[in-house]
């Protein structure tokens, strides 16, 4: 191995939260590194909607939405399991904090994102309060802009990104260019399964790369944001995770949980292993997964031909109720020609209707029975399930689910009939797409305190040593409040970490 590379702080991953924590120490005037384990920066962040769940900032007040720190309080308090409060409360206060400090950057501007919160409970803000960074242009970003990882569809597919940035490519864009202009470091193609220790005081990371092994040291502190463990199967098998690898939306080959085992070789306290944020995946050609969400006609059914959700509730929702039974894994949505024979929700990617249905990932038949035999369901229960689903379209009432009673259920939605949100399934030809559990990452990990302090299962602290992200286990819990939670969540407790290391 050769001599280390000396820095003041190190930060795995290179993800919404990991890109926060890097700019605020390099701005804050520490010599930070961001280590990569693959060639491209951004991970899922990049391929995300880039919503922030960061309530209570001037973005929202200046938008002249009802949101308030208390407001999120409330509505946290309302639908958080047995949380840790001083950890809700550290998110609280941080996040107007956290936007404020950020948009002091000329590449900065927040704007709110209508997008409803998934729970109706006290504190919800009508079309949610989350926010986002404004589109900007490829150009903008320079030579850097080659490092940023493309949106799924196009990186899934080899091919570039795009030259209008949105998104999570404008958050990972803006992140990423800003901490170079403060003199940060970016490494690609380190990957991080080892932590340097002094005594018990962690003090630096070791990394495999092409030309072997490198150490690089941190005198301030590692921060371990690299995403969670979704794509190691056998992590996933040992805490009882849902869903399968290949059904991930994290980019193809990452998110094993390398820093995060080398912490609990350490003896880091870990929690919330078997939990993720989950969704329904369109199951495509190749195997894999996409995530969909935005049902706008159709239902879904499961092995008996009989619906067991709302196809409209918030997707991490809707995922939970997949993973209740095996009968629903896989499932089927089935849904008619109204839209031309594309699918009606948006799914990411969506795929190529004709490479479906040659692959058998969907089918098509005339008739409602003839599609029950294809997909291997009870023709009488799939044929009754339909026509009751259309009986509740036309008298606009779900009489099952109540499929239309939220203000999520209704957002994508566009039927005209008196419920928009059911639109009844009887333009053939008729079809049906398989659909299994995905999700956007597991969301258990290291447990921290309210600084990002990675803590022992006796609660001290392992000196040195911080995680965000999905590396840590989330202060939500199982809850998934609303869009832009993850990144929210990870860059504020990321923030919180860089502020422990200024001191």
């Amino acid at each position: 191995m050769s001599e280390p590379q000396v820095f003041d702080v190190v930060v795995v991953g290179s993800g919404g939260g990991a890109l926060t924590g890097a700019l605020l120490a390099a701005r804050a005037g520490l010599a930070t590194v961001v280590v990569e384990k693959t060639a491209l920066i951004g991970g899922t962040s990049a391929y995300s909607g880039g919503a922030c769940w960061l309530p209570g900032s001037d973005v929202q007040q200046r938008a002249g939405i009802s949101d308030s720190t208390e407001g999120a309080r409330e509505y946290l308090r309302a639908i958080l399991q047995e949380p840790d409060q001083h950890k809700v409360e550290a998110f609280l206060e941080q996040a107007p904090r956290l936007v404020a400090e950020l948009e002091k950057d000329h590449g900065f501007e927040f704007e709110w994102l209508p997008f409803p919160e998934y729970f109706d409970a006290p504190g919800r803000v009508p079309m949610g309060r989350s926010i986002q960074l404004k589109n900007i242009k490829r150009a903008e970003l320079g030579d850097i802009a080659d490092l940023l990882r493309p949106p799924i569809e196009r990186d899934r597919a080899g091919e570039p990104g795009r030259n209008t940035l949105s998104g999570g490519q404008s958050l990972i864009g803006c992140l990423l260019a800003a901490f170079v202009r403060e003199g940060g470091v970016v490494l690609t193609n380190y990957c991080v399964d080892a932590l340097v220790t002094d005594g018990e005081r962690v003090v630096g990371v070791e990394a495999g790369t092409a030309d072997g092994r490198v150490r690089l040291d941190a005198s301030r502190g590692v921060l371990i944001a690299a995403g969670g463990f979704e794509g190691n199967a056998e992590l996933r098998k040992e805490y009882g995770v849902p869903g399968e690898v290949a059904w991930t939306m994290a980019p193809r080959g990452t998110n094993t949980g390398e820093p995060v085992q080398a912490a609990v070789g350490l003896g880091a306290a870990i929690d919330l292993l078997d939990q993720g944020w989950f969704c329904p995946g369109l199951e495509q050609p190749d195997g894999g997964g996409s995530f969909t969400l935005g049902f706008r006609g159709g239902l879904m059914v499961d092995a008996t031909g009989r619906r067991y959700a709302n196809e409209c509730l918030p997707y991490d929702r809707f995922g939970r109720e997949m993973a209740k039974a095996p009968e629903r894994i896989p499932s089927w949505f089935v849904f008619d020609s109204a839209e031309g024979g594309r699918l009606p929700a948006i799914a990411m990617p969506e795929g190529v209707p004709a490479e479906h249905l040659a692959a058998g990932t969907w089918v098509q038949a005339d008739t409602i029975a003839e599609l029950a035999g294809l997909i291997g369901v009870p023709a009488g229960n799939l044929v009754e399930t339909v026509q009751r689903f259309n009986g509740f379209a036309a008298t606009g009432t779900d009489d099952d689910f109540g499929r239309g009673n939220d203000e999520y259920d209704t957002f994508f939605a566009g039927g005209a009939g008196p419920n928009k949100a059911l639109a009844p399934v009887e333009q053939g030809p008729f079809f049906a797409a398989r659909f299994v559990l995905s999700d956007l990452g597991t969301k258990g990990g290291l447990v921290t305190d309210v600084a990002g302090r990675v803590l022992r299962p006796d609660g001290s602290t392992i000196a040195g040593l911080y995680a965000s992200s999905n590396s840590a286990a989330s202060v939500v819990g199982p809850v998934y409040p609303g869009p832009g939670v993850p990144l929210g969540t990870a860059m504020v407790f990321a923030s919180l970490a860089v502020a422990d290391m200024v001191g």
